[in-house]
């Protein structure tokens, strides 16, 4: 390697450094954020090395972007580094705290020449895989914003009309919706016919309700509220309720769109692309369910592809962290990592809950974990670490996931 690129990366300008093996800058640069300025950056950079890309390594904080793209398709090294690292690095050259882009693109060139096993290598991700991962994260940002839509309309019902939050959930039973156009006000529900009840229940398919059982909530004494209120109220709701269903269709849309693709991966078993293999082994594990699959997919592609059990640890947050301090005799404190990528938490965690409910060697592991005084949290976590292993071991044997052939497995470790 003969020239070291860092770059600080910015939403108009992106600023470069390049330093050579002893650490003299060569380039110092800003790269506007458009096409024929990356473009032309990159040319001078190989013209730099002779057009011999093999030279060059490049490092920044997003392991994503229009640069780091772009030097992928020109076949440049290209790593990434966690920010709280970086931070550290930065204190070589300034104890003051100084901070600017041009001592960060700079810091990065640097450090990437003298301590280059400390950065991830980032590799140009599959069209299929960046699409499962737009999917997963717009599935994430609709659930959200449908929690939000209808947190705002209970806040309002709240007001004026309780009542109608007895029959349901908001943000996941459209039936409700159409309810209150119906009914928008405890004055209306007064006047409101069976019939026309019935025909929504009916439309939705609800048979653990019926008209009248409905009806007779709808109908109870309402809040003494000043005048005005409740017209006030369900003008706000109704304004809201067309937000609402949009996202809500929009988020089971999403839902179909990965189903379907994490399905044609689990159906062409003859591709070379390994990701197809592994959908199919990882979804057949118990509570994994197709959002959580899909992350997993994505954020932990490399160490699935691998088979790299404590890497994968490490990025779901299930491995702990722990500190010691004044010899080793000393008991280490063991803590919690913070350290992870927060959307594979998030997703394994959901897979732990669910299969302590689904599956009962994960549901005696977590019982297990509680009557030694363990918190929730660290129980599901211990039964993630657990289905881990699991999913390791599926992944390294090629074959789907038999509960009894895991019993039998099991059982031979415990009796050796």
């Amino acid at each position: 390697m003969d020239f070291f690129v860092g770059i600080d990366w910015g939403s108009k300008n992106h600023t470069v450094c390049v330093v050579d093996p002893e650490g003299k800058p060569l380039l110092e640069e800003e790269v506007a954020h458009r096409g024929d300025a990356v473009l032309a950056f990159i040319d001078r950079l190989l013209r730099l090395a002779n057009n011999d890309a093999t030279r060059i390594v490049a490092a920044m904080e997003s392991p994503h972007g229009v640069m780091v793209e772009a030097l992928l398709e020109r076949d440049v090294a290209t790593y990434s580094i966690n920010p709280k690292q970086l931070d550290r690095f930065r204190d070589r050259h300034s104890g003051a705290g100084a901070k600017d882009d041009d001592l960060d693109a700079y810091v990065l060139a640097t450090s990437l020449r003298t301590d280059l096993q400390l950065f991830r290598k980032i590799a140009l991700p599959s069209a299929e895989r960046m699409l499962l991962g737009a999917l997963s994260r717009s599935y994430e940002a609709l659930t959200e914003q449908v929690l939000s839509l209808s947190n705002q309309v209970r806040e309002q019902l709240v007001r004026y009309y309780p009542q109608m939050l007895k029959l349901g959930d908001w943000h996941n039973q459209p039936w409700l919706w159409d309810l209150f156009e119906v009914a928008p006000i405890p004055a209306r529900a007064m006047r409101l016919s069976p019939a026309k009840v019935r025909a929504i229940l009916s439309g939705y398919r609800i048979r653990r309700h019926d008209a009248t059982a409905v009806l007779e909530t709808l109908r109870q004494t309402p809040l003494p509220v000043a005048v005005g209120v409740p017209e006030a109220a369900a003008t706000r709701i109704e304004m809201l309720l067309p937000i609402l269903r949009a996202s809500h269709q929009q988020r089971i849309d999403c839902s179909q769109k990965m189903n379907a693709l994490l399905s044609s991966f689990q159906e062409e078993t003859d591709s070379p692309e390994k990701m197809h293999h592994d959908a199919a082994l990882l979804l057949s594990l118990p509570g994994i369910g197709v959002h959580n699959g899909a992350v997993m997919l994505t954020e932990a592609h490399s160490a699935l592809q691998q088979r790299d059990y404590q890497a994968m640890r490490r990025l779901a947050g299930v491995a702990p962290v722990s500190k010691r301090t004044g010899g080793r005799t000393k008991r280490p404190l063991v803590q919690r990592r913070q350290a992870c990528n927060q959307r594979l938490r998030e997703a394994t965690y959901h897979w732990g809950r669910v299969a302590t409910q689904r599956d009962p060697r994960a549901r005696q592991h977590y019982h297990e974990l509680r009557a030694r005084g363990h918190s929730h949290g660290r129980a599901i976590r211990g039964v993630i670490d657990r289905l881990l292993k699991v999913l390791f071991a599926v992944l390294k044997s090629g074959l789907p996931y038999d509960s009894s052939r895991r019993i039998c497995v099991e059982n031979l470790s415990l009796a050796v």
